[in-house]
């Protein structure tokens, strides 16, 4: 294996490993996304999009020798299909043949799995950052819900207040009222009490004018019998002194 090949298999592995500890469930997004923001990275930051890109065009660069490698070698093996060849030419060409589909499948899958890792780096900053708004987002629905809870309480205490404030002003209003009526009801009574006694007296007073008128009614005719008997006394006396 030449160097450039054991630099892209070295890369190969290197990405197997880390995308395996990536893969772990023992770690969680979170605490990846707190590992890519270390000040370090940010500092790299700035240079990453240059840098993937820049091994996207090696790693396509060596896949496509690796498939110019393994079309050349098929090739002379088809056509070295020869009584002349000897086993020595044909083992070097297995050989490289073996070498170049080889160096196809490590920059095929360094290729493949570089972008996978971008992507997979990618998916755990987006899955942490949602993480961490979900987790705001529970205590900020917590806080609302034990405010909520709070407020009910708070209602339910009022509305127990205006209830027995209503009760206890109910009550009160009856006192006041019962008594008033109380009052109202003696000041009738003694209303009544007193025009009794009126009417009592103001009857006894009509009997005694009627006796009274009665007596001097009996007087009157008493009187008018008597002057009727001097009145005929006088004529018969004027009637004998003629």
């Amino acid at each position: 294996m030449t160097y450039q090949w054991g630099v892209v298999a070295a890369f190969l592995y290197g990405e197997i490993a880390l995308l395996l500890l990536l893969c772990l469930p023992l770690v969680s997004p979170v605490r990846w996304n707190k590992v890519f923001m270390i000040s370090v990275w940010n500092r790299i930051a700035a240079y990453w999009n240059k840098t993937f890109l820049t091994i996207i065009v090696i790693l396509i660069v060596l896949f496509l020798d690796a498939i110019r490698e393994v079309r050349k070698y098929s090739t002379v093996q088809l056509n070295e299909d020869k009584p002349h060849s000897s086993l020595t030419s044909m083992d070097h060409i297995q050989m490289k043949l073996f070498r170049s589909q080889r160096n196809l499948y490590i920059s095929g899958f360094s290729l493949f799995l570089w972008l996978v890792l971008r992507r997979l780096v990618s998916l755990i900053t987006l899955l942490a950052k949602e993480m961490e708004t979900e987790k705001i987002l529970k205590i900020e629905v917590a806080n609302s819900n034990e405010a909520a809870r709070k407020c009910l309480e708070e209602n339910e205490k009022l509305q127990l207040t205006l209830r027995e404030a209503k009760h206890s002003t109910g009550e009160h209003l009856c006192l006041i009222t019962n008594e008033k009526l109380t009052v109202e009801v003696d000041q009738l009574k003694t209303a009544l009490k007193a025009t009794s006694e009126a009417l009592f007296i103001t009857r006894n007073e009509i009997a005694a004018a009627k006796k009274h008128s009665e007596e001097l009614k009996k007087e009157y005719e008493l009187l008018v019998k008597e002057h009727e008997k001097l009145q005929q006394q006088a004529g018969a006396s004027s009637k004998k002194a003629l």
